[in-house]
């Protein structure tokens, strides 16, 4: 391919004529009509001429190309890409834009033209190379720009995960892994990641069923998150806080700490003590019934993703005085792809909806009740007994908790740990988070 300087013509039919000709080559040829001969779609036939429009090789469709007033169309490993000239130039890798040994943008993306375009632009078989008006080169690879457009961030996935109902998560047979594998080898420890990040919920087993041991798993992971109920909490049926969580009732399924601004990321609990009857835990994957009604509802499932609510915890117990308020929408979603990084369920919780005009306020309630019926089906209640010496891991983005009522002394520990620090963990071990 020849090196083009930027038309003037922007050929905006372009775009929906490269569409026509990829819809068309995706569709079995047709048989030929009798006495007429069989026609097939050539580039060069629904081009004809064209001086603006390009591809990598005259026999291969492996990239083609278009240059717009403002934009550059590229069409790679069956995606169309369209990429702003400004995005273009502030994304240059060069020495001069980007330091490699800090991994930071060098360039002042302030002093880029907002008008800019390129002078002229070449693309071979791997790489997109763009001379700006000032002379400078910019290169990129075009399978990193398959990764990095938005049309290619809307095919991919950013967490992968496994979505689960109770008899998906026992067939899957999820191993706990073991306490001094956890701690002292990273086998141990990328194969609990795994876990956690698959299914959102993860086992560590054999822990010595103390406070203090239960922190030292805890900070193998993450920084230990401290929050108005302490840095490591240790709770009993006692209401010494004012929270139903500190009494012997049933809980039902519901996210933790709503009511923050960014709800804790990760809860470990860990059962040092129980003599008594009942209190299991119940578990409830919030992504794996959001996914249903998405399929079910889509329309719910769009509402319940962009009215904001408040949830509010306010205490007044002995020396405890807080107020907390957190808004959010009880699905978060990435714009770009639709996939939900966070549930914010908990009708305990729940403040006053005063930030929804009367004609929505019905059709939240709908949908909400939709989601409901999703997370409170049977089939996707997982009930686990936590016993002393077994340590639960639990997404508090994504898995939601409860438990059935409780007779005896029972006696908890557990903490909430940083998201951030989790997912760089799981990073730095190999694994996509």
């Amino acid at each position: 391919a020849g090196c083009w300087p930027v038309s003037s013509n922007p050929g905006r039919m372009w775009g929906r004529q490269l569409l026509r000709l990829f819809s068309v080559s995706r569709c079995p040829p047709r048989k030929p009509s009798k006495g007429r001969p069989s026609q097939q779609l050539h580039f060069r036939q629904i081009f004809p001429g064209s001086a603006h429009q390009h591809h990598t090789a005259p026999e291969s469709l492996n990239c083609v190309w278009q240059l717009h007033s403002d934009h550059l169309e590229l069409k790679f490993g069956g995606t169309l890409m369209r990429l702003d000239y400004v995005w273009l130039r502030d994304h240059c890798r060069s020495a001069s834009c980007y330091n490699t040994k800090t991994n930071q943008r060098s360039l002042d993306t302030a002093t880029v033209d907002l008008g800019i375009r390129p002078k002229t632009v070449r693309v071979d078989d791997t790489t997109l190379f763009l001379t700006w008006p000032d002379g400078h080169v910019t290169r990129y690879g075009l399978e990193w720009l398959l990764r990095n457009s938005y049309e290619g961030q809307k095919q991919q996935v950013m967490h992968p995960r496994i979505l689960w109902d109770a008899q998906i998560y026992k067939d899957a047979q999820v191993p706990s892994v073991d306490c001094q594998s956890f701690l002292e080898t990273n086998e141990g420890l990328k194969e609990f990641l795994q876990n956690f990040l698959l299914y959102g919920i993860a086992f560590v087993e054999n822990v010595p069923p103390t406070k203090e041991d239960t922190e030292i798993l805890a900070e193998r992971i993450s920084l230990i998150r401290e929050t108005i109920y302490g840095r490591m909490w240790h709770f009993t049926s006692d209401f010494s806080r004012g929270d139903t969580a500190y009494t012997k009732l049933a809980l039902d399924r519901h996210t933790d700490t709503t009511y923050f601004q960014e709800p804790c990321g990760i809860q470990v609990f860990h059962c040092l003590r129980h003599e008594g009857t009942g209190g299991r835990t119940l578990l409830v994957d919030g992504f794996y019934a959001a996914e249903q009604v998405l399929q079910k509802a889509p329309a719910d499932f769009e509402l319940l993703s962009r009215v904001p609510l408040k949830h509010e915890y306010i205490e007044n117990v002995g020396d405890c005085h807080n107020h907390m308020i957190g808004v959010g929408p009880v699905l978060n979603v990435y714009p770009w792809n639709n996939e939900v990084y966070l549930i914010r369920y908990n009708n305990y919780d729940r403040a006053v909806i005063n930030t929804v005009p009367y004609d929505i306020v019905h059709r939240w309630y709908a949908a909400h009740r939709t989601l409901t019926t999703e997370l409170r089906r049977p089939e996707n209640e997982l009930w686990v007994k936590l016993k002393p010496g077994k340590a639960l891991f639990v997404d508090n983005w994504r898995v939601l908790h409860g438990r059935e009522s409780f007779t005896g002394y029972r006696q908890l520990c557990g903490c909430y740990l940083t998201r951030d620090d989790i997912l760089n963990m799981a990073r730095f071990l190999g694994l996509k988070a």
